[in-house]
């Protein structure tokens, strides 16, 4: 049967053939220039199939076009590395081919040339790599493919436009690499890139090779569900693997909400040639797939699909050729065309594999040319979104432009969002899955806590021998479990005392030791290289606490310090101007000055015991608000007064570095914190003159026996030292840089880090960790520490005091000055018409 619809295929091919202006009689009589070319491909595949149709459609346009006649010789490798190099062996030995064409690996290539170094190896792998050392002296591997590093960075411009910290990656073993782990490292460069790595990978063999693949499916994919990471990269697949592999996904629940998966072109070129089942154990898949333009495929897709349908019937629904096709069909063109151009009956395997690589034409799958052995135009590569029966065309990728809409318009990545549209995830997620779940399954995060911190306060660990048990408190750890409350997930955690520094533990964060590391750790520069950082939960800053000295000058001062500059030239401003509208008044009123005694007048004001009555209402009235100010007023300084007086005036018994470090002074910090580096590379103190502290209350005593002359903590470190022994005589002399504060530290790349800074600014802005520090604080019950500020008052207190004195003084004055203006008007007025009535001659009649 299948005999005779061979030869009936090619009787049909050979009566399309020809042509009414005599092409045909042409090629008869012009002399074909002939070769052998051997091919090597999975005839039992979807891809072996399409490329095997695709080379005998290129035979026959061979023939018509440019009357160059290959003669193909075909092997089926039934996809096993070792049947295709066997095959291959077998066609160079007694076939007499000049070149093989198929999908050889580059070590399967590398292997044939030891037999024929100058053999030309046409290979059509789904990607292109680099040849081996030792075989870029002879040009025998010809990849009609693009480089792989092109695919790896388009699955890792989505993974970064998404913002997933970690993948894992899952791909079908094969020889195409020496080492297994070829592909994984050049994901993971371009991974690191965009910020992102791998967190686990899984290699599986060609399913269809394995006696039970089912049960190998399971139990791999159980194992990947433990993990925590829930985006997956399917790559280097071939089709008969991937159908198997995504309906066992789909049965263990892994195509549901929170999981993303990423396949690539082996698997996104297919879509088109399976059945609606496939695809629907592939719902919300996200693919890549090498994009060709359709301008010369519209005819051909035609005559492929009616020669692919006859050829297999059972396949004519879905008979549309992929990019596997297309390349097939090229691979035989620039293999004639090289034939066409040398013009020899007997083409040799070395001029025609120089020829072939230096060939240039437009195929059907794009510009055919070739550098270093591969496809020279960098790929164009377009994702696809699984939905439905079929898939939805969302968007381009080049190397050069990155992701646009259309081929023509270059997008911004800040625009990709509205590009993509919106996504139908797995298990029908309206929005974009985190990519990971909280921890491993029946694994609680083990998190480190400092157990030989200098400040308890922060993270205390206590022993119970008899109950055998171990309490773990403090402000951080109140802190670290308030964020985890604003978490929207559970999140199962230990704590493990940790007995070694700050930075050894951080260490064991980054060998992943430990999953994570809560405490009083401050955020650092040279910690970000290899741990992650939540946001600082409290600002820090590195201080100098010193011992404090009386200031003897200051208190010589003391008595003008109640009040301001200001507070003081109010006063007196004031003070004068009522006593002198008050003397004004009794002016008016008939007092002379001697009378009143305008000095003594304003010190008896002061000391409410005014010599003389006032004998005008409106200077008693005038005095009133002033005299209750007067009150208020000293009141206000013998308080503040005899405040002032019962606090020593001190200042700092060493105000700068430099005086540490020409004095030769030894200095105390914390021995297991970073304080001590810093000390010694930054600002440059002697190993021997640091002195480690074990605890908060050997440092009062590290200071009474002259031990150390000063202290360095960082910021939250001084608060509650100064907290503590706030009248002990000791102050701070200022910070001396800002770091960002204490975090919490977790693996890099963790996605727990971002979640719990979110959760730890929600905390944060609602009060909570305030709330904690001063509860921390106030167990010390220190009213005030000691300080410099003198605390004077100002005017702001009795601001409404002095308003009223003014206005009333104003009033006062304005009113008395129109009396007198009166006065004197009425006095002057009727003196002066008298007297000229006086002087007036009669007249004469």
């Amino acid at each position: 049967m299948s005999g005779g619809l061979s030869f009936f295929l090619v009787l049909l091919s050979l009566v399309s053939s020809v042509k009414p202006d005599g092409s045909q009689d042409k090629c008869r009589i012009t002399q074909q220039i002939t070769a052998r070319v051997g091919c090597v491909i999975d005839h039992s595949s979807r891809v072996g199939k399409e490329q095997k149709v695709a080379m005998e459609m290129a035979i026959q346009d061979l023939s018509k076009s440019i009357c160059a006649r290959v003669d193909l010789h075909l092997k089926d490798s039934q996809g096993n590395s070792a049947r295709a190099t066997a095959a291959a062996i077998s066609l160079l030995s007694s076939k007499q081919v000049v070149a093989i064409i198929g999908t050889l690996t580059m070590q399967e290539a590398a292997l044939l040339s030891e037999i024929e170094n100058s053999f030309p190896i046409i290979s059509l792998t789904s990607t292109a790599t680099s040849p081996p050392s030792e075989s870029l002296q002879w040009p025998i591997s010809i990849q009609i493919a693009n480089n792989i590093a092109f695919h790896m960075q388009c699955v890792a411009a989505l993974v970064g436009h998404f913002q997933w910290r970690k993948v894992t990656a899952v791909y079908e073993h094969n020889n195409e690499f020496s080492s297994h782990l070829g592909i994984i490292t050049l994901l993971s460069d371009s991974l690191r890139l965009v910020n992102s790595d791998i967190e686990h990978y899984q290699a599986f063999p060609f399913l269809p090779s394995v006696s039970n693949p089912e049960a190998l499916v399971e139990e791999e994919l159980k194992k990947l569900r433990s993990k925590s990471n829930r985006v997956f990269i399917v790559m280097q697949f071939s089709l008969q693997s991937a159908v198997i592999f995504f309906e066992k996904a789909k049965q263990l629940g892994m195509m549901d909400k929170g999981y993303v998966w990423i396949v690539t072109d082996e698997i996104a070129n297919l879509l088109d040639s399976v059945d609606t089942s496939v695809k629907y154990n592939m719902q919300g898949v996200i693919g890549i797939k090498t994009h060709f333009a359709e301008t010369s495929f519209k005819q051909f897709k035609t005559r492929f699909r009616r020669i692919y349908g006859l050829r297999y019937p059972e396949e004519e629904e879905y008979s549309s050729p992929s990019i596997f096709a297309l390349r097939a069909y090229d691979a035989i063109w620039a293999t004639g065309r090289a034939i066409k151009i040398l013009q020899q009956g007997n083409v040799t395997s070395k001029e025609l594999s120089q020829k072939i690589l230096s060939t240039a034409f437009q195929g059907l799958s794009g510009m055919i040319e070739f550098k270093n052995g591969m496809l020279s135009q960098p790929p164009t590569f377009q994702i696809i979104n699984v939905i439905g029966r079929s898939y939805r065309e969302m968007s381009f990728w080049s190397p050069r432009y990155g992701f646009s809409e259309n081929l023509m318009k270059h997008t911004d990545m800040n625009a990709f969002a509205e590009v993509l549209g919106p996504i139908y995830w797995p298990g029908g997620l309206q929005t974009t899955p985190k990519g990971w779940t909280p921890v491993d399954v029946d694994r609680p995060l083990k998190i480190g806590v400092p157990a030989m911190g200098a400040f308890t306060q922060f993270v205390k660990v206590r022993y119970d021998p008899d109950t055998n048990e171990t309490d773990i408190s403090g402000f951080s750890i109140d802190v670290f479990e308030a964020a985890v409350k604003h978490l929207p997930y559970q999140l199962p955690y230990e704590f493990v005392p940790f007995n070694g520094s700050y930075d050894e533990m951080v260490e064991l964060v980054s060998n992943k030791s430990l999953d994570a590391a809560v405490g009083d750790i401050e955020v650092i520069a040279d910690r970000y290289h290899y741990v992650e950082f939540t946001q600082p939960y409290i600002s820090s800053g590195l201080e100098m606490v010193v011992t404090v000295k009386p200031d003897k000058l200051k208190e010589t001062e003391m008595l003008v310090w109640p009040f301001t500059r200001e507070m003081w030239f109010l006063l007196f401003v004031t003070h004068l101007s009522v006593c002198l509208v008050a003397c004004l008044m009794e002016i008016v009123h008939g007092r002379s000055l001697e009378d009143i005694g305008a000095f003594w007048f304003c010190v008896d004001v002061l000391l409410f015991a005014p010599r003389e009555q006032f004998k005008n209402p409106w200077a008693r009235l005038l005095l009133a608000p002033w005299l209750l100010a007067i009150v208020v007023v000293t009141a206000t300084f013998t308080a503040s007064l005899s405040s002032m007086m019962t606090i020593s005036r001190v200042q700092p018994s060493v105000l700068d570095i430099e005086t540490l470090k020409m004095t030769n002074a030894t200095v105390g910090c914390n021995g297991n914190s970073f304080i001590v580096r810093y000390l010694i590379n930054v600002l440059e103190f002697r190993p021997e003159n640091i002195k480690s502290i074990a605890s908060i209350s050997d440092y009062p005593e590290a200071f009474e026996r002259k031990d150390i002359t000063a202290a360095f903590f960082v910021s939250p470190h001084a608060k509650v030292f100064l907290a503590k022994y706030c009248n002990a005589g000791f102050t701070k002399t200022g910070s001396l840089y800002k770091p960002s504060g204490f975090g919490f530290v977790f693996q890099k790349g963790s996605p727990l880090a971002i979640d719990i800074s979110e959760a730890m600014l929600e905390a944060t802005e609602s009060g909570q960790v305030e709330k904690l520090e001063k509860q921390m604080l106030s167990s010390y019950n220190c009213s005030s520490p000691i300080n410099s500020n003198n605390g004077s008052i100002g005017p702001g207190p009795f601001s409404g005091l002095f308003l009223i004195a003014g206005l009333a003084c104003a009033l006062a004055f304005l009113v008395t000055i129109v009396r007198l203006v009166r006065e004197h008007w009425r006095n002057f007025l009727p003196g002066n018409v008298l007297e000229e009535v006086e002087l007036q001659p009669n007249p004469v009649n």
